[in-house]
């Protein structure tokens, strides 16, 4: 039986190889938070609630976010929109724990990081407003004053 034993590791050194270079880009990524970064406006996420996350762009990279407004607003502003956008997440705010796929998702009015009032629930109820009706207001009412200027831009608000 010693004469297997060095196949068997190196067949299992090749699989392992193999499984790592075939990473699935797909799905939310867990959110570190107290470390993790607003991608709009820097600040730590520490809010299981409004999480939202992005993937997309020419790198097919996740890119994260406190409040829901801080996405929509970002993804306008970068040009991506919703065309480059492959994945759009957000957290259930009922229990911080359930990823929705945003566009599908209801968005019910409430206190948000950002102050942009809108956190997803997974299903329609009385007073909820669509992805496209969230987004269209979000969008219409520019950045909040709770988001500070973005860094990454020299400091100029979206």
């Amino acid at each position: 039986m010693r004469p297997y034993a060095n196949s068997l590791r190196a067949l299992a050194f090749a699989l392992l190889t193999l499984l790592a270079a075939c990473k699935d880009d797909s799905g939310p990524e867990p959110i570190k938070y107290g470390r993790d970064a607003c991608e709009m406006c820097g600040m730590i996420i520490s809010d299981p609630r409004y999480v939202t996350e992005v993937r997309g762009g020419p790198e097919n990279r996740v890119k994260k976010f406190d409040d829901m407004g801080d996405a929509v607003t970002w993804l306008e502003k970068k040009g991506w929109g919703l065309a480059a956008t492959k994945e759009f997440w957000a957290m259930n705010s009922e229990d911080g724990k359930t990823w929705l796929d945003a566009r599908q998702s209801f968005f019910v009015h409430g206190d948000t990081p950002m102050n942009y009032g809108f956190a997803a629930v997974p299903d329609h109820r009385e007073g909820s407003v669509t992805f496209d009706e969230m987004r269209a207001v979000v969008l219409a009412r520019g950045s909040t004053s709770m988001c500070p200027p973005d860094q990454r831009t020299g400091g100029a608000k979206p």
